[in-house]
């Protein structure tokens, strides 16, 4: 069953009259009887029934709402441990992220190294035999530390040419042991030692690009983009009169923050607007965005439908025979209709720029529907002339 304050059109806070003079104008309106042609009408009616037999009662009705503060309250603690959970995964990632980043920086730093230690006997033995010349080498080894601290590019390089040394050095040793030659690696031609650096930076995996990548991040100070904080759900009540004046509202968000947004055309119940900035903040991440999704308070005796505002007139058995002029609820106030005559609770009055406005610019209609009423006494003469209507007399 629906809510009963919703099918009755009443507020929460509504007295024990209120109630009931909003059941018997809606179930006069929706009585099986006066809408014939509706195959909904005796569902609609019971629909009535059962919502003015919880309210009319106190404890039923204390019951209810105990029940739906409850669920609400059971709704809004599972979203807040939803959004906690989310939050505590996200700052996980982030730590794994972290450690993983500092790991990769101390696998290359213990690389380097180990590259400079195999390098210093190297160069003394070169010193030793050539004497000039091993200093000239020693020079140019030294490269851009001589001349001032490296940049990233030269650590790239210096990393690239060790591994491609290597590999070189490698693959020479295997074809020596093959063929017999005794020909030092030193004399080997150019171009090959080319593309054997060449095909080994083609084979490195993609982990050691993103090593190196990290490498050139830390040394720059380029810091990666920080990951986004979770969002958050938030709900905002507006009433029609909000929509039709388009009013700033306030959202209430978790742990007692607030924020306000302005209504713009085109907004509609149950639409989802994105706040940015608004949502969790954790550190070391962005800011989450709070996703507010917008409930029109339909309680009342106006029913909204795209842009269009539906209201009710209810009209006696003459007018509705003879036509007449009547008057209209609409949010603006009482609106002026003229009731043609012969009119029946399956017909509607729209009045143009009534409603809501639209997005693309314009305003709905006010749609007025008709409810044929009977009085609230019965008429003799009435009945009688419905009797030799039906029985095929006319009088």
């Amino acid at each position: 069953m629906r809510d009963p304050y919703s099918v009755l059109g009443v507020k929460r806070d509504a007295g024990a009259d209120e109630i009931k003079s909003a059941w018997r104008n809606i179930a006069k309106a929706v009585h099986p009887d006066h809408n014939r042609e509706d195959p909904n009408a005796t569902r609609r009616f019971a629909e009535v029934g059962q919502a003015y037999d919880i309210l009319k009662d106190p404890k039923k009705r204390g019951r209810y709402d105990e029940r739906v503060k409850a669920a609400e309250a059971k709704h809004q603690a599972q979203t807040i441990q939803q959004q906690r959970q989310a939050a505590r995964e996200a700052a996980e990632k982030a730590r794994v992220a972290k450690a993983n980043a500092e790991k990769m920086m101390e696998e290359l730093a213990r690389a380097e190294a180990a590259k400079a230690k195999a390098q210093k006997p190297a160069a003394a033995t070169a010193g030793a035999t050539s004497g000039s010349a091993g200093a000239t080498a020693a020079s140019g080894a030294s490269g851009p530390a001589a001349g001032g601290p490296e940049t990233p590019e030269d650590v790239i390089s210096r990393i690239f040419g060790a591994q491609a040394a290597a590999a070189h050095t490698a693959t020479q040793a295997a074809a020596a042991s093959v063929l017999g030659d005794t020909q030092p690696a030193a004399e080997a031609p150019a171009r090959d030692a080319d593309d054997a650096s060449k095909g080994f930076a083609t084979s490195l995996p993609a982990q050691a690009i993103n090593l190196v990548s990290s490498l050139v991040r830390r040394i720059r100070g380029i810091q990666p983009i920080p990951e986004k904080a979770p969002d958050i759900a938030a709900i905002a009540a507006i009433t029609i009169t909000d929509l039709l004046k388009e009013n700033w509202i306030t959202v209430p968000l978790p742990e007692g923050r607030e924020a306000r947004l302005r209504l713009e055309p085109g907004a509609s119940d149950g639409q989802v607007i994105r706040l940015a900035g608004q949502g969790l903040k954790l550190q070391g991440m962005q800011r989450g965005d709070a996703l507010v999704t917008l409930k029109l308070d339909q309680n009342g005796p106006f029913r909204v439908d795209g842009a269009d505002i539906h209201t009710i007139l209810p009209v006696n058995l003459q007018n509705a025979v003879l036509g007449c002029t009547a008057m209209a609820d609409s949010p603006a106030g009482p609106v002026e209709v003229a009731v043609p005559a012969w009119s029946g609770s399956d017909q509607v009055i729209r009045i143009p720029d009534g409603g809501l406005p639209r997005a693309e610019g314009g305003r709905g209609d006010l749609v007025v529907e008709i409810r044929l009423m009977l009085w609230e006494k019965p008429d003799e003469k009435v009945t009688d002339l419905m009797r030799s209507m039906r029985e095929g007399l006319f009088l």
